[in-house]
């Protein structure tokens, strides 16, 4: 009997247990691809009925699973206001010591594809605004949400493997939502004792509120930490600020039998290195030429026999301007690079977009069938 696509997930994490996967599991994202047609009423004929757990198994592909959460969270003795202008929303949290506030911005474009907004005005503006934030921070209460897990799990079922979401590390966290990055650092020259008291506050409050429930819950595969850039988070600053964390994390939740990811959907290229020595167990996402500077064999070269690396599929040869002929020398590429395909996950790079054609991930299921086997 093959294995299912979750056991083919979970022998590709485990490999150092002796059994090896059958195949190269083949787990390519299609919600945004899936979300942009099916609300603009464009998905193809032969799809135009099937929700997307429908379409995965039709073309042949694993489901991805990572909206199921095994704790949720709140702000205790924090009001927050929400006010919409148009495409504009305005939040204002409101505590004992301060307000702060932040915008996002809608757009038509990402309304169509079913996107996230643009957080386009942070947290932290002014020095005061550290001592609010912090005690939003100190502030948060975790709760433990296993039996809705659970249920999610199951009807996820044989078809994938939860990769469960469970935030961003502090330092990213803190670029990324609480001043913007060009600011984030602006500040850690201007106030380093105000941003490193908010980081190791961030770094006390997850190992003891967060890291414990993500341990003892019935997820096995975590996804913490996602975007880090060799422009945005470059060597030195990820050694110092990111790394020492990484390494606890993963540490951790290694002592519990869990394992740990991190969304690698940008330029690696300067922190691979430092990813190796985070302990994480995948990077997953991992985008190659020609969309940033490393390709495919140099990113498993450096992260070694170890690692997980879970992509290969740049977003773009899925497109019209890729030619027929580029794709197939493209994807040779990758299957005479991973065989005999250990520690190694398939996927796109990161979402099929919606000028991508279904035709194309059809023909790598059917490579994965031909060429993906383990023996």
């Amino acid at each position: 009997m093959s294995m299912t696509e979750r056991e083919l997930q979970l022998a590709t994490l485990n490999a150092g247990d002796g059994r090896k996967p059958e195949r190269i599991p083949w787990m390519p994202r299609l919600e945004i691809w899936y979300t942009a047609h099916y609300l603009a009423g464009t998905l193809p004929p032969e799809f135009a009925s099937m929700r997307l757990a429908e379409i995965q198994k039709a073309v042949g592909v694993g489901k991805t699973a990572r909206t199921g959460h095994v704790f949720t969270s709140r702000n205790k003795g924090v009001e927050v206001h929400e006010r919409r202008e148009g495409l504009l929303t305005y939040y204002d949290y409101v505590t004992p010591v301060g307000s702060v506030s932040k915008l996002v911005k809608r757009t038509p474009e990402l309304d169509a594809a079913g996107i996230y907004p643009l957080e386009v005005e942070h947290f932290i503006k002014k020095p005061e605004d550290f001592e609010t934030v912090m005690y939003i921070v100190e502030n948060t209460e975790y709760f433990p949400a296993y039996e809705q897990f659970i249920d999610y799990d199951e009807a996820v079922g044989d078809d994938g493997l939860p990769m469960i979401p469970v935030g961003d590390v502090p330092f990213h966290h803190y670029l990324e939502v609480f001043t913007g990055y060009e600011k984030g650092y602006l500040d850690l020259f201007d106030y380093p004792d105000k941003v490193e008291r908010l980081l190791e506050t961030m770094h006390q409050v997850l190992k003891e509120k967060m890291w414990p429930l993500a341990a003892k819950s019935p997820g096995t595969l975590f996804l913490h930490g996602a975007h880090f850039s060799s422009e945005t988070t470059p060597a030195n600053y990820f050694g110092q600020y990111m790394l020492p964390y990484m390494q606890e994390f993963a540490d951790y939740m290694h002592g519990y039998g869990k394992k740990v990811a991190h969304h690698a959907d940008n330029d690696t290229s300067q922190i691979i290195d430092l990813l190796r020595d985070s302990r994480y167990d995948m990077h997953e996402c991992f985008v190659t030429k020609p969309m940033v500077p490393i390709t495919l064999a140099e990113g498993r070269k450096a992260l070694g026999d170890d690692i997980v690396v879970f992509g290969g599929v740049p977003s773009v040869i899925l497109e019209k301007t890729t030619s027929d002929e580029q794709f197939e020398i493209y994807l040779q590429e990758i299957f005479d690079e991973v065989k005999p395909g250990d520690n190694f996950i398939l996927g796109i790079a990161d979402n099929m977009m919606p000028a991508s054609m279904m035709s194309r991930v059809k023909r790598i299921s059917e490579l994965v069938e031909q060429q993906g086997t383990s023996s």
